[in-house]
């Protein structure tokens, strides 16, 4: 397991202040704010710590209330909604400074046989045919407003490998293109046998490249390039089938419509074997930056 990896899991690996309240840390971030994953995963592991083991999430619904402050510890408050014999519901509120910054409802359910179908996996190379970050973003640090980025990506991301399919939007800035993009992702190490962990890790992961459609309908080159300012406003998950996140998953991702100010990404994410594993939606701020 990477030291990087490491670092993650004990972000994720919250401290038990009381019962139904907890605390957890953040770690130093691309831009000068909280990384919209890392307070929706830690949310989620609270949830789920006050959760019987054999019920596992199915669902999140979430609003991103105001920008985090990455020196500053985060206490999630859980309420415990309900506890049905089938499903289990929670409610959690991050809070920092005295201010809410972020709210998440969370649903668990035990295991129960049902009907089955699934939309067929798009096609997508082998991840292992793909570059890795490292070998990517260095190619388009000239692209960056500030180069310094490059090391800064690098360090964020370097507990996950994550590669695109096709060039991210920093790369092909000045020209549209069709709204879609793909990447594939997996923890960079081993993760342990509990559900909830592989949940919260794509939970993390799934906020770093969804809104990348909106961008590239209007050749737009994101943050980094300086041609957009953004963030996330709500984000919503629903967890199919079981998954590992130290294997390989795409992340197929589309954007049908932006308007107002705000854009909407929405994806799927499926196993390597073709198992649909996960549906997102999430809409954030997008706007041009007024010259």
């Amino acid at each position: 397991m990477s030291s990087a990896l490491d670092g993650l899991l004990d972000l994720l690996d919250l401290e038990q202040i009381e019962q139904n309240i907890f605390r957890g840390r953040s770690r130093s971030a691309v831009v000068p704010r909280v990384f919209g994953g890392q307070v929706a995963a830690q949310a989620l592991v609270a949830a789920g710590r006050t959760v019987p083991g054999d019920r596992t999430a199915h669902s999140l619904h979430s609003y991103f209330l105001r920008m985090g402050d990455p020196g500053a510890p985060i206490v999630y408050t859980v309420d415990r909604i309900r506890d049905g014999r089938s499903f289990t519901t929670r409610r959690v509120v991050a809070v920092q400074h005295g201010q809410p910054i972020f709210h998440l409802s969370a649903s668990f359910q035990t295991y129960e046989e049902g009907l089955e179908h699934q939309e067929e996996m798009p096609d997508s190379p082998d991840p292992e045919t793909l570059p890795t970050a490292a070998e990517m973003l260095p190619r388009y640090a000239d692209r960056f407003v500030d180069p310094g980025v490059v090391d800064r990506l690098l360090e964020a991301r370097a507990a996950v490998d994550l590669r695109y399919v096709d060039e991210p939007p920093y790369a092909t800035a000045g020209r549209p293109r069709e709204p879609r993009s793909q990447v594939w992702f997996r923890a960079n190490g081993k993760l342990a046998d509990d559900p909830l962990l592989h949940v919260c890790l794509a939970t993390y992961v799934s906020d770093m490249t969804l809104l990348d459609s909106i961008l590239l309908a209007h050749g737009r080159g994101g943050w980094a390039v300086g041609d957009v300012v953004g963030a996330s406003l709500d984000h919503a998950m629903w967890f199919h089938r079981p998954f590992r996140a130290d294997e390989w998953l795409l992340y197929d991702q589309e954007s049908p419509s932006a308007s107002g100010g705000r854009g909407l990404g929405q994806a799927r994410i499926w196993t390597q074997d073709g198992r649909l594993a996960i549906t997102v939606i999430q809409e954030g701020v997008v706007r041009v930056p007024r010259g």
